[in-house]
């Protein structure tokens, strides 16, 4: 039974004092009533005794403290699921933006899940196809997996986004794929690319979209992620299905994490975020995985862009602790005209070895990925050499591996954002590359594969 008090006692900000209130819990949600009627959102921020800090989802513009009430309603915030949430698009709070009906729900989930019982969890193992070859070739995602994008500003991570959520697949299986997609602070321009993106495609058939807008408040921009992760869990756990889900942009995320600190008067960490940032993301990421006995999987890719390109500063440097790699891009790339720009010398998936291999992918996918990441290395600093000295300083291998160099990045690596490129496509286009170099170089290779590959 909800609970009505109008004991408002101050308004600041986003934030407001309730006194005398009894029973109510820490993430309780909670109605505002007006005196017209109108009602505004809410939750429970912090309980001190008798007294409540609730957080406004709306403005807290014409609230009257003398004849406003507040009504706490017993339950954390919820997302109704069903089946049918596929080919929708909800805003950050789990409400229908697409001009389609309300969905009739099979069941309401609370959105902070429930953690993953760490003895249940299984191994990440099975192959995902991109299509992207800079991921499936070099750095390549495994179900189960959390691999996160490290961006900046200016680069274009949403069409990257765009393209794998379009792209992605579990080959070998008739087994249903689908896409979760959340975007937290992005303008309506981004939103509407998205949207019209997996529009004409098709890919929006299979497709849950959580769409915060930038001028959206910043408490409704922290449910999305967790909002988009309930209806993930919904598929994977109770309809077996194999969901990505991608998160972008969590460095909006962590902004609103600090706005909401700060108005709360916390006492702030690096660089101004709350010192339970690392908690907070971790409660967002670990969400992802493969449980024993069930066949569903959610695989995560959570974009960031690094304030200033700068890998060290918090929210890059804690996303990278707890997840399993990370997918560079490069400004300089960028620049070049690469698309995607992905810089695959610093970039790096952990579990890339478990999901690759005969049966996976080709047997000589592990050591072509390694003769190609040696292969580029040194022709980088072969290129890096030539500015300095000259093409004359270098020796005849040398130049052939700064060719190399340039070849990998113009046909390897930059492949747009509308070409599908199948695994086989991809190892097939490595070992063209590699045709560059003499035999004699091709020490990571087992010889068999290079009979076999090689000249071809």
């Amino acid at each position: 039974m909800p609970r009505e008090y109008k004991t408002i006692q101050e308004v600041a900000g986003p934030l407001m004092l309730v006194r005398g209130v009894e029973n109510v819990k820490y993430n309780e949600l909670a109605e505002i009533v007006l005196f017209n009627g109108e009602t505004r959102r809410c939750k429970v921020l912090e309980i001190d005794g008798e007294n409540a800090l609730v957080q406004l989802f709306e403005s807290s513009t014409g609230i009257n403290l003398s004849n406003s009430k507040v009504r706490f309603l017993g339950k954390s915030m919820e997302l109704g699921v069903s089946a049918d949430m596929l080919s929708r698009v909800f805003d950050g709070l789990g409400r229908p933006i697409d001009n389609g009906p309300e969905i009739l729900p099979e069941k309401r989930l609370d959105i902070n899940g429930l953690p993953m019982n760490p003895a249940a969890r299984n191994y990440p193992q099975e192959f995902i196809q991109t299509g992207v070859s800079a991921i499936d070739g070099l750095n390549t995602l495994v179900r189960g997996q959390k691999l996160p994008i490290f961006s900046a500003s200016g680069l274009p991570h949403a069409e990257l986004a765009a393209q794998i959520a379009r792209q992605a697949q579990v080959r070998g299986t008739s087994e249903p794929f689908a896409v979760v997609f959340a975007a937290m602070g992005i303008t309506f321009e981004e939103a509407n690319f998205f949207i019209e993106s997996f529009k004409s495609t098709g890919a929006i058939n299979r497709t849950v979209m959580f769409i915060n807008l930038a001028n959206d408040p910043a408490i409704e921009r922290i449910a999305t992620p967790r909002m988009a992760l309930s209806a993930a869990e919904y598929l994977a756990f109770e309809k077996d299905m194999h969901v990505l889900v991608i998160l972008t942009d969590i460095t909006n995320y962590a902004d609103s994490l600090r706005e909401v600190s700060a108005a709360r008067k916390e006492v702030p960490g690096r660089r101004g975020y709350p010192g339970y940032m690392y908690t907070d993301l971790a409660s967002l990421y670990e969400r992802a995985g493969r449980q024993k006995g069930k066949s569903g999987s959610i695989t995560m890719i959570p974009i960031l862009s690094m304030p200033e390109d700068d890998k060290t500063h918090p929210i890059p440097d804690l996303t990278g602790y707890i997840t399993e790699g990370q997918i560079i891009l490069s400004r300089e790339l960028y620049r070049q005209g690469i698309e995607p720009p992905i810089d695959v010398l610093p970039s790096l998936s952990r579990l890339k070895d478990k999901g690759i291999g005969a049966g996976k992918t080709r047997a000589d996918h592990a050591g072509t990925m390694n003769q190609l990441f040696a292969a580029y290395a040194r022709g980088k600093e072969a290129k890096e050499l030539m500015v300095i000295l000259g093409e004359a300083a270098l020796t005849d291998i040398d130049k052939l591996y700064a060719k190399f160099a340039d070849a990998f990045e113009e046909e390897y690596v930059s492949q747009g954002y509308y070409q599908n490129r199948d695994i086989e496509e991809t190892l097939n286009l490595g070992w063209k590359l590699l045709n560059i170099l003499p035999k004699t170089e091709l020490k990571r290779i087992k010889d068999e594969f290079i009979a076999e590959y090689y000249g071809k």
